[in-house]
């Protein structure tokens, strides 16, 4: 029974949410179908019923890794507290099929913390982010308005690689967040800079897309009562395969640069 409760952990800490039957069913045939993949009255009761545990386990799981996340995060005072707490941390399963952990980098008093969603595979091979064709392309966007990479602080809302650059599960964002909510009120940024949906959409609680949020300033609330302006912009990884929304990336790294000479 333990190893049973074992697997079914790891299965929730991956991300797998929904069972869809306990016994494989062969589609090509229909007769397996209509015969064998029938469920009887009694078997449907019983799977229902089944369920509900399953589903009690997943919300425990996933609330029992994020509180506990939370009270490592609050025991960390430098970043080099927070990237070694992080790295003993087993909370998430993503962990285990990464690499690296790819923790934050670049000048621990920036002005401008520059977050994205996840590492990828050259991010996860050398350990640090937006080391890959998107970092070159940030690195060049960047010096077009001034700015060198040295003096920004540059992290993503998860810190290990999805398995095939997956889009990242609720559940996996949800354990992260507080390692990356911790560093920024470490680093107390004057301005940050979001990258794409996932990270917009985690920081600030929403659920819209980049269209819908770029060109506005939207302040971060932190739980220290730090508020600081947040301007969200294309992920340079969708800039290289939408080379069109580059024009209005432009803009927004103006609007950066204009808003950062205010404060």
């Amino acid at each position: 029974m333990k190893d049973a409760q074992e697997i079914l952990n790891w299965y929730i800490l991956a991300g797998v949410d929904t069972l869809c039957s306990d016994a494989t069913l062969n589609y090509v045939h229909s007769e397996d179908v209509a015969t064998k993949g029938a469920a009887t009255p009694k078997q449907t009761e019983a799977a229902q019923g089944s369920a509900r545990p399953a589903t009690t386990i997943l919300a425990q799981t996933k609330s029992a890794a994020y509180i506990n996340a939370r009270e490592i995060c609050a025991q960390a005072h430098t970043l080099d507290d927070l990237k070694a707490m992080l790295e003993n941390f087993e909370g998430c399963a993503l962990k285990f099929s990464a690499n690296s952990t790819v923790f934050g980098y670049g000048n621990p008093q920036a002005e401008i913390m520059i977050i994205g969603e996840a590492p990828g595979a050259d991010e996860d091979r050398i350990g640090e982010p937006f080391v890959g064709r998107s970092g070159h392309l940030l690195d060049k966007m960047l010096s077009a308005i001034g700015i060198q990479r040295q003096d920004c602080y540059i992290t993503n809302i998860l810190p290990w690689r999805p398995p095939g650059n997956r889009t990242p599960t609720d559940g996996e964002v949800a354990v992260c967040l507080p390692f990356l909510q911790r560093q920024i009120e470490l680093i107390k940024p004057k301005i940050i800079l979001l990258l794409g949906a996932s990270a917009a959409n985690a920081v600030l609680n929403l659920s819209s897309s980049v269209s819908q949020l770029r060109g506005q300033f939207i302040d971060y609330q932190s739980e220290n009562n730090l508020s600081i302006p947040t301007l969200i912009s294309y992920h340079p990884a969708y800039l290289l395969r939408t080379p069109t929304q580059k024009a209005k990336t432009w803009v927004d790294f103006l609007r950066l640069r204009k808003k950062l000479a205010t404060l």
